[in-house]
């Protein structure tokens, strides 16, 4: 009997390490209330991590030295910024259904342009701690 139970216990743990979460980030909404950023850890492991995030005014310009960064707006309007070498700026206004990918090393920024908060799904690849995020001279 304890030969067969170690096989039964091991294929249920891998089967949990491998099963899949399915969220409806539509209706999610934050649980509590924020004054400008809340950021809300969906999935991580190793190789990516995601968030939903929901932005009411700004995002300061950051970047992340080791990390790619994709972003999908779900709602809101805003003015997205790239900020590249010599001080030159890259904006591109944004709303729902905006894709944007960001490779690691660039610095880039958000400004909400309308009343409603702007809310995106941010992926990032390897795994994000929130020790990559370095903060550019304003």
């Amino acid at each position: 009997m304890k030969t067969l139970l170690i096989p039964i216990v091991f294929t249920l743990i891998t089967l949990n390490s491998i099963s899949q979460n399915v969220t409806n980030i539509e209706a999610f909404q934050p649980r509590l209330n924020y004054e400008n950023i809340h950021v809300y850890e969906l999935d991580s492991d190793p190789n990516a991590s995601s968030f939903l995030i929901w932005v009411k005014q700004a995002v300061a310009a950051h970047k992340h030295e080791h990390h790619t960064e994709l972003v999908y707006v779900l709602q809101g309007e805003g003015t997205f910024t790239f900020h590249l070498e010599g001080g030159e700026e890259k904006s591109s206004t944004i709303g729902a259904g905006d894709y944007i990918f960001i490779p690691k090393g660039m610095a880039h920024s958000v400004k909400v342009t309308n009343d409603s908060p702007m809310k995106v799904l941010s992926v990032q690849t390897p795994q994000f701690d929130g020790s990559d995020r370095v903060m550019m001279a304003e």
